[in-house]
């Protein structure tokens, strides 16, 4: 077997390969920082593995620890650190064995008695190691005789290290790296079977050196890697291969052989081999075609299992779902309320239940009540029946499988962060005195409205650095599900344009449109505002205008880094920008404003604005003012996922343009991050977002209804937005007026309904001082702080993370929201660790130019040549060498 690796520092694009490496086994993911996951974050959103391990360049340390906690809760296998590091940092050690990888250079493993010590010490520290060899010669060697030199050395190792079975299970897994001047060497099928089966070790080969097809030169077959190390006692060299559904429920028993296995990976469908038909494509004639999910070897290497998603009648040729007859339990269930759902008898009350989602929902907490109640073993089985029954019944009707369940139960038992237990807030009698409750997630159960709107609280000396971890973390984004969405959007408006922009407009926003753009001149009668409205777009436009103009420097920058050479850098506006305004819950003209400015002041030649309509099929007014005003060419009639889209790839009426920005909810974020991916789209975006968010500190000298005030105008976005204060030493008086002014401000605003749901699940952290304060907030990377205390201007030096800062208790979120002049269109979900918020750089590019002179080209020309030679591109050196060559002459 094989351990493929990506380095994700390079261009990943062969879909097809990774996915078919997926459905075989682990594949290790090369990255630059454990900290910074940009990178990561995308490949995973591009590239949906199963099993991977996370490889950082970079030695981890005591400081990375809740990076590498996060990594797993969010779903890697393990994660490799240099065995020095595991044994050297304590915190390290207390990470869980069985997702630890330790890597270990070939020297360390050259004397037996230091490999002894060397696995005594890791014992119970990790669950596998890999081994690297990057000395030329050693490779080479190792390369040209398998049995010689390094292998001995291999061989004690990975005695003393598969010795004893590991606690979870199983013996230690290990790879091997072969290394030469740091580009990694494959190798042949025979040293691959050879590892397998003396060493039961995998060699670690990087993706550009495999491939699907068969016989490509210089490139290994995977299915030729995979099957090379399985071993058949039969005479036609077939392997038995169990074949079962997504679940585990076996559906039948055929035979694989090494090109039905080759098939089945460049095809990913069930393929197989019959003894009497040769190569069986699994459904090719009865339509009961399998899709691959995965393919497992036993322990031994002897056998196969399939892992297959069934469609059509089934397995059997008798037309049953399995060879062993009919279903039963919870998959016999799932049939039933499926078929039900399509068809069902006169008066079915399943039936009923699919139609009516006030009964459902009534039912099931009918039945988590009384299974709540039961007592004895008999009860206890017949009401947990009854509430599976009815969660079923609402899964069915939501199309959700079983399968989908049990994925997020995996999905969970890979979280090495533990929940507290506790119960959500509604339903938690003791919540007025549980300090260690971790935020909770918004419930689409209607809030209780005679309920104290109350933030949860926490105090910093009595939550252990995991609690503290989850205080840091945002609410997780379920990726995968909202792309599985998306994508068909997407694909639907790049191939029927306006077509499929009216048919979305219609179906998300209820509105018939006959085109969905409007061009500028806007119709004055469609812009008609008060006074007193226009007179504050007007002043908040002037303001930001101002800001953002000093913030462009029109002047080239002109360096001469030596005699005769002359480098420069100038801007140059981004050409075309869309810029989208969410419609949603509110009126958003403010977006407009802060999107727009710093498109004109960047000089862009068009500006296309897309926002969803009103009802009536226009623009909202104030909207479509600051659209006049900034100077917007079109308005595309339309929201989420079709406007990113047609804004990235055009439309008959929609141009094309090559940069988005703006806010949006997770199907909005989640289109721009498809479409800023896809590079035959060639644009760009602001930045990834998610919900609002706002970290306040206060102390003692903050007043109370000015606290919470702040507080309540991010809470006031949706259900989703996170409010967060940190109180430093507040008296109990103090923090209880500030709770008091929450309850009391919120009970009045309209928006109190979306208040009751996103104040319960921010929190109040109390810490001892203001260094703990700004510690806790450069950590969590607010969209918004907001110091409100008397000294604030001393502090603003400490803030290392944030969007936008706002300092004293007279600088509301709200002024830069609207008017001050910064921007509000802000990084948030903790991306202000890495990005800026919008400004007038954001529609600009820079370009460098170069200038030699003869002296300056003789004066460069030989470093430059030396530089090429050793990096052996002759064309690049030759470019120098004709040039200096004539020069010489003269």
């Amino acid at each position: 077997m094989i351990l493929p690796i990506i380095d994700l520092t390079n261009q990943v694009s062969d879909e097809k390969l990774i996915s078919s490496l997926n459905l075989i086994g682990d594949i290790i993911l090369r990255v630059p920082d454990i900290c910074e996951t940009t990178t990561l974050s995308k490949f995973l959103e591009t590239f949906q593995l199963d099993n991977y391990w996370i490889f950082p360049f970079k030695d981890i340390g005591s400081q990375d620890i809740e990076h590498v906690i996060k990594l797993l809760d969010l779903g890697a296998n393990k994660v490799v650190i240099s065995s020095s590091q595991i044994l050297g940092d304590g915190n390290i050690s207390t990470l869980p064995p069985d997702r630890l990888i330790a890597n270990i250079n070939s020297r360390d493993i050259s004397d037996i008695e230091n490999v002894k010590k060397l696995i005594k010490n890791l014992s119970g520290l990790v669950s596998g190691y890999l081994i690297t060899i990057s000395n030329d010669e050693t490779v080479s060697k190792a390369m040209r005789s398998v049995s010689e030199i390094f292998l001995k050395d291999f061989n004690n190792f990975v005695q003393v290290a598969q010795k004893n079975l590991l606690p979870s299970g199983g013996i230690s897994k290990v790879g091997l790296i072969l290394q030469s001047n740091n580009s990694y060497l494959s190798s042949s099928l025979e040293f691959i079977k050879r590892l397998s089966e003396e060493f039961s070790a995998e060699l670690v080969i990087p993706i550009d050196q495999l491939t699907l097809d068969p016989d490509v030169n210089g490139l290994l077959n995977i299915a030729d890697a995979f099957s090379c190390s399985l071993k058949s006692d039969r005479s036609d060299g077939l392997f038995i291969t169990a074949v079962v559904d997504e679940r585990g429920l076996l559906l039948g028993i055929v035979y694989s052989s090494i090109e039905s296995i080759r098939e089945a990976l460049k095809t990913k469908t069930g393929v197989y081999q019959s003894r009497k038909r040769g190569l069986w494509h699994k459904g090719a004639t009865s339509g009961s075609v399998q899709e691959l999910k995965k393919i497992q070897t036993d322990c031994d290497g002897d056998s196969l299992r399939f892992v297959v998603k069934q469609h059509g009648t089934g397995f059997c040729h008798l037309n049953t779902r399995t060879c062993f007859g009919d279903d039963s339990g919870l998959t016999a269930l799932e049939n039933t309320l499926q078929s039900r759902k399509l068809s069902s008898p006169t008066g079915s009350y399943t039936q009923k239940l699919f139609q009516d989602s006030n009964l459902l929902h009534s039912k099931i907490i009918e039945e988590a009540n009384e299974l709540c109640s039961a007592t004895t073993k008999e009860n206890i089985a017949w009401e947990t029946a009854d509430l599976v029954y009815f969660s079923l019944v609402k899964c069915v009707a939501n199309g959700v499988s079983l399968t989908d369940v049990e994925a997020h139960l995996n999905q969970r038992a890979k979280k090495i962060t533990r929940r507290p237990g506790n119960a959500k807030f509604e339903w938690n009698k003791s919540n007025e005195n549980n300090e260690k409750q971790i935020p909770l997630i918004v419930t689409n159960e209607q809030p209780d409205t005679n309920k104290i709107i109350k933030m949860q609280r926490f105090n910093s000396s009595k939550i252990d650095d995991i609690q503290r971890i989850s205080l840091l973390q945002r609410p997780i984004i379920k990726s995968s599900d909202i792309l599985s969405k998306v994508h068909p959007i997407i694909d639907d408006v790049r191939k029927r344009g306006d077509m499929a922009l009216i048919e979305y407009t219609l179906k998300f926003d209820k509105v018939q449109l006959s085109t969905p753009v409007i061009s500028s001149p806007f119709s004055p009668e469609d812009m008609k505002i008060d006074d007193t409205t226009r007179q504050a777009i007007d002043q908040a436009y002037d303001n930001i205008y101002k800001f953002h103009d000093a913030q462009y420097d029109r002047s080239t920058l002109i360096v001469e880094t030596m005699p005769g050479v002359t480098c420069s850098r100038f801007s140059r506006p981004i050409e075309k920008v869309g810029i989208y305004i969410p419609g949603g819950t509110a009126i958003l003209p403010s977006t407009t404003l802060m999107l727009g400015i710093p498109a004109k002041v960047a000089g862009c030649k068009e500006i296309i604005i897309a926002s969803p309509p009103r009802k009536d099929g226009k623009v909202v007014p104030e909207v479509l003012y600051v659209a006049h005003k900034v100077g917007a060419s079109k308005v595309v009639l339309a929201g989420g996922a079709q406007a990113i889209a047609a804004l990235a790839y055009g439309t008959k009426t929609v141009p094309k343009v090559d940069k988005i920005c703006g806010p949006g909810n997770q199907y909005v974020t989640a289109a721009k991050m498809v479409v800023q991916s896809d590079s035959s789209a060639m644009v760009s975006i602001d930045m990834p977002a998610g919900p609002s968010e706002l970290l306040v500190i206060a102390d003692n000298t903050s007043i109370p209804s000015y606290v919470a005030s702040d507080l309540l105008s991010q809470a006031e976005h949706g259900t989703d937005s996170q409010v967060v204060l940190i109180g430093v030493s507040l008296t109990p008086e103090h923090l209880s007026n500030i709770e008091n002014e929450i309850h009391k401000q919120a009970s009045r605003l309209p928006r109190v309904d979306i208040v009751r749901e996103s104040i319960p699940k921010s929190f109040i952290l109390d810490v001892n001082d203001m260094e703990e304060a700004m510690k806790f907030s450069n950590d969590y990377a607010p969209e918004h702080l907001i110091l409100h205390f008397d000294d604030a201007d001393k502090w603003v030096e400490k803030v290392q993370n944030a969007g936008s800062v706002f300092v004293g208790a007279y600088s509301p979120e709200s002024c830069g929201d609207y008017a001050s002049g910064t921007n509000h269109t802000l990084p948030t979900y903790g991306y202000a660790r890495m990005y800026s918020g919008v400004n007038t750089l954001t529609f600009l590019k820079h370009i460098t130019a170069q200038k030699l002179t003869k002296e300056g080209l003789k004066n460069l020309g030989y470093t430059v040549m030396r530089l090429a030679e050793v990096e052996e591109l002759e064309a690049h050196r030759n470019a120098v060498y004709v040039r200096i060559k004539d020069i010489e002459k003269e």
